[in-house]
């Protein structure tokens, strides 16, 4: 009797301690689950964010910080909505132009050599406000239009 008392009580040891064990594991799980770190933020989150936006590939894959650009990546040298769209229009398709031209006469690539780079003032018009941020504008586009010809796009 002895003996089966002695079983009896290891065996309910072994299932209570068993128990407890199970019991701390599944409390410790779900208090991981439920921690966060306090030094989080999610303005930290939205930061990062930001500044991974702000961060852009230019023409040869390198990362640049987009500084006084807007989101096309061309800079911002003010003027009307007009102005800008009309510079950049125009220096994109005559760069693109140019591009394609000495590529097709095996010339060097040099986007500066050509007068309408030069001039800068194809379809400018006073009306749409200060020359200089026109030529700004129609310049940078003329290089990127430029690069786009001369490759072949």
């Amino acid at each position: 009797m002895k003996s089966i008392n002695l079983k009896d009580a290891i065996g309910k040891t072994f299932l209570a301690f068993s128990l407890l064990f199970g019991i701390g594991i599944m409390s410790s799980m779900t208090a991981q689950a439920q921690w966060q770190n306090p030094n989080y933020d999610n303005r930290d989150y939205r930061n990062s964010q930001d500044q991974n936006r702000d961060w852009r590939r230019d023409r040869d894959g390198r990362w640049n910080r987009r500084n006084g650009r807007n989101n096309d990546g061309y800079g911002n040298y003010g003027g009307s909505v007009q102005l800008r769209q009309t510079a950049l229009n125009a220096g994109a398709n005559d760069g693109n132009k140019a591009g394609r031209d000495d590529r097709r006469k095996n010339r060097r690539y040099d986007p500066s050599s050509h007068s309408e780079y030069q001039k800068a003032s194809h379809d400018y018009s006073s009306r749409l406000g200060d020359r200089y941020a026109y030529q700004q504008y129609y310049r940078e586009a003329f290089e990127h239009g430029y690069a786009d010809g001369y490759q072949g796009y």
